[in-house]
């Protein structure tokens, strides 16, 4: 015997039945306050100072406190050769040196540099002074579409400073052995 206290609705029936209502309480006015509340919620913008390096250039920024430091670059400094890629930390196009470390500044909040030494592929070199990873990337046809080429330059040259410094990798013989962490302020070679 089935239970005659059951609803059976078909998914269907149950959109065509949430649309009704939503329109039906849209019609008599009711959400009218709600969305005047979140507009003006929306325009209450946190706001704060940061003060980093780019490139050798101090920079004095107002702004936005969840704004990724991608974004900053990008849309405050105009500094649009790092690229947004996926936006999710797994292409690597966004890669710029913090402090001689590389990092994905898509998932980097600008605020968490506040007094750090970045440095974008603008800061390594010129079209008229390459930087010698940005030589070889050229030479050996290495930037293939050239949209994630500046990321994979910055990482390239972070790698060879990481394996200078002794810091341990997937490709060090013992990675137990203790390294002292070396932060190195990026040197024209």
């Amino acid at each position: 015997m089935e239970d005659s206290n059951k609803l059976n609705l078909t998914r269907r029936e149950m959109i065509v039945g949430t649309a009704a209502a939503v329109t039906i309480t849209l019609a008599a006015g009711t959400i009218n306050n709600v969305e005047a509340l979140a507009i003006a919620k929306a325009e209450i913008v946190p706001s704060a100072k940061v003060s980093f390096t780019v490139n050798g250039k101090i920079q004095q920024l107002h702004m936005d406190t969840r704004t990724t430091l991608l974004d900053t670059l990008r849309e405050h400094l105009q500094l649009t050769g790092t690229k947004k890629g996926c936006d999710h930390g797994q292409c690597g196009a966004c890669t710029v040196l913090v402090n001689g470390r590389r990092i994905n500044s898509c998932l980097s909040l600008a605020l968490q540099h506040e007094g750090d030494h970045i440095v974008t592929i603008e800061g390594l070199g010129t079209p008229d002074s390459l930087h010698p990873m940005q030589a070889a990337f050229v030479k050996h046809d290495g930037y293939q579409c050239g949209y994630c080429t500046p990321g994979q330059i910055c990482s390239a040259v972070a790698v060879l400073q990481e394996i200078k410094a002794g810091i341990p990798s997937h490709v060090s013989a013992d990675l137990t052995v203790h390294q002292n962490l070396v932060i190195w302020k990026y040197e024209r070679e």
